[in-house]
This record gives C-alpha cells, structure tokens and sequence, in this order.
C-alpha cells in the first residue's frame, strides 16, 4: 500500500512538541516501553531534530471518544506543532457506528487546527473477518479526512506488520519488539517532511 495516498500541500511546522494521540497500538502494549515505535521516534529525532520533544498520551484501550474527551488539557498543557493522531482501532473492533468515528475524529482534526498545531493521521486495518463493507468504511473514512484536513496520511500504520506473525504478538493485533521499528518507519516516510522548521 502506498503509504502517501493522500496528497498534501506542503506546509513547513515549527520546531514544537510533537504530541501522539493513540491507543496500545502507541502504548507499547505487553512490550518494554522503550521498545515502542514512539520511543524510537524520540531517539530518531535527536539526530534530525534534536530541540523537539514528544509527548506520548497514547492509552491502551482508547477510543476516539476518549482521544477527544482528554485533548483540550493536552493541547493546553503540551502546545504541540504536531498531532499524530492514531485512533480508531479500539471503535472499529466494537463494531460502532462509522459515522460515530467520522465525527470524533472530524473534532479531533478540528481542535488541533483551531490550536495551530498540524495533524498527521495514523489509519488502520480491521481483522477480514470484519467484512469489507466495514473494512472499506473505515479505510475511505481515515482518507477522506485526510484530503479534507490537508492532513498527511499513513493508511496502515501496521503495513509490513501485521500479516507477519514473527513480528506481531499472539492476540494478532500488537506488535512485537521486533516490528516496532517498522512501524516507525511507515510514520516516519509521512512524518519526516514535516519536521522542517519555519524561518
């Protein structure tokens, strides 16, 4: 999958925090958590971007819901240049309503720019057995609020992951230690452009 599907006008970002807005996907979930892709990306970052820092608020089990109920006091308190916003998997698993995600994450989208800060969208893949009618839903719903957000897109943050069971755990949703970096590198192809700061 192409992992730039989602044409973007380039903006450059000011040198701030970076804020990840996730779930256990984030969460280094049942791994050492400096064995998770965003403490990688900290690691990564001090040889590209070294005045940036990274605020993981990543929770395992949460949901868009619960990503937008804690935003306001973290865009308050962390004043990010940048969200990475990777959630939707837990909605998605529950069977709620795609419209429900569409909208949450329509209000996440929403307070970021209302703060200055630019979004990044971290999408995922629903298990096949799923359907393709939900499956497809939720694919097109991350891409279209991509495009109408200008915000750039990962469609699969677990490309190159997860149909390989010698890098995911064995509940087939996380990650290993082993595929954390990978996933890195699917954010950081989108990611990187962006960590150019403004005169």
């Amino acid at each position: 999958m192409d992992i730039h599907a989602a044409p973007v006008t380039h903006v450059t970002t000011p040198a701030g925090p970076i804020l990840v807005l996730g779930d256990s996907l984030s969460s280094a979930h049942r791994i050492a958590p400096e064995a998770g892709w965003v403490h990688l990306l900290e690691q990564r970052l001090q040889t590209v971007s070294p005045a940036r820092k990274v605020v993981n608020a990543s929770i395992s089990g949460e949901t868009t819901s619960g990503g937008l109920a804690h935003l306001p006091k973290l865009l308050a308190e962390s004043k990010p240049a940048l969200v990475l916003v990777e959630l939707g998997a837990n909605d998605g698993l529950r069977g709620l309503p795609l419209a429900q995600i569409d909208a949450n994450l329509r209000h996440i989208l929403d307070a970021n720019r209302a703060s200055g800060a630019r979004s990044v969208l971290l999408g995922i893949e629903l298990p096949i057995n799923y359907g393709p009618q939900y499956r497809d839903g939720l694919r097109n719903l991350y891409r279209d609020l991509a495009r109408e957000f200008n915000a750039p897109l990962v469609p699969f943050l677990l490309e190159g992951v997860a149909l390989n069971p010698d890098l995911m755990q064995d509940d087939g949703l996380h990650p290993k230690a082993d595929g954390e970096p990978r996933v890195l590198d699917n954010v950081w192809k989108v990611l990187e452009p962006l960590l150019k700061s403004s005169p």
